[in-house]
């Protein structure tokens, strides 16, 4: 089964670059096994509001959010081995 991640992300935030890096780093060791997708929520707003996001950046993993914040690489590989 492939992995779906969302990234939710938004322009104005400092911290969402870290967290969209430490999901690119998973990628490079999971591979094809893992889907990644970035999801800007000011031109995707409605997306963050069904997942009841509040804050950014959070992290979805196969439709289910897992992280509030930028995980470190460790805690996101437990979440997606888990």
């Amino acid at each position: 089964m492939v992995l779906k991640v969302e990234v939710f992300t938004s322009s104005s935030c400092p911290y969402c670059p870290m967290a969209e890096q430490v999901v690119e780093e998973a990628k490079k060791e999971i591979g094809d096994g893992m889907d990644v997708e970035v999801v800007n929520i000011m031109t995707d707003r409605q997306r963050a509001i069904d997942y009841g996001i509040m804050a950014v950046p959070a992290i979805a993993i196969n439709g289910v959010v897992a992280f509030v914040g930028a995980p470190s690489k460790e805690e996101l590989m437990s979440k997606l081995k888990g």
